[in-house]
């Protein structure tokens, strides 16, 4: 892993902590703007692409785990998820994009396979509340795991806003995926050990046993 996995005034290309603020979000920007794109062509299509969601237990299914993030059921649906993602997938963003891209491609992979493991029988789970709830969580334990007061800060700032959304894991509301919620909560938890940074590994140079 390159330089570019911290949170470094500049990465190993030499980018500045503002080019990487603007490219955070220019990318979350475009990326919640696909999410609308694509809702609209499912309300088009008579809602075509719902049958890209995740069904349970059912081998075939297996192939929707990552399109399943990019959908949704509704205006309603995509709305609630727009802006959260957008401000968490910012935040998380400026420690390098690929970092990024690996911390979101494993929380889509744990909530997917989580969903289709655990989900109901007869259900197509779709949304990028899974998506939302990993980098919640990723967000609220980096700073711990890397050893940084700055993100440790951060990590408490996300806590104060999003934090009541963690009751989201629990099955409280019918027709929400409560699994998809746990699982990405978990996929970013461990995202955060398993794409901490290089110094963070090594542990403290000055350390003495006895």
């Amino acid at each position: 892993m390159g330089d570019d996995w911290t949170t470094d005034r500049t990465t190993d290309h030499g980018t500045t902590g503002g080019a990487r603020a603007l490219t955070a979000g220019l990318l979350m920007a475009g990326w919640v703007a696909l999410l609308w794109v694509l809702e609209g062509i499912d309300v088009a299509t008579g809602h075509a692409l719902d049958t890209y969601g995740i069904s349970p237990r059912e081998m075939s299914e297996l192939r929707d785990v990552v399109p399943a993030a990019f959908l949704h059921s509704g205006w309603e649906h995509v709305a609630s998820n727009s802006v959260p993602l957008l401000v968490l997938g910012f935040i998380a963003a400026l420690a390098g994009l690929r970092r990024f891209a690996a911390v979101v491609l494993t929380i889509i992979v744990a909530s997917g396979l989580g969903v289709w493991l655990t989900a109901p029988e007869n259900t197509i789970t779709l949304g990028a509340s899974g998506v939302v709830f990993g980098l919640l969580g990723y967000l609220l334990v980096r700073g711990f795991v890397d050893r940084r007061p700055w993100d440790i800060l951060i990590g408490v700032g996300v806590a104060v806003v999003y934090g009541s959304l963690l009751w989201g894991v629990l099955p409280t509301q019918s027709g929400v995926s409560w699994q998809g919620h746990l699982f990405g909560l978990i996929g970013g938890v461990a995202a955060a050990f398993l794409f901490r940074r290089p110094s963070a590994r090594r542990g403290p140079d000055n350390l003495v046993t006895v």
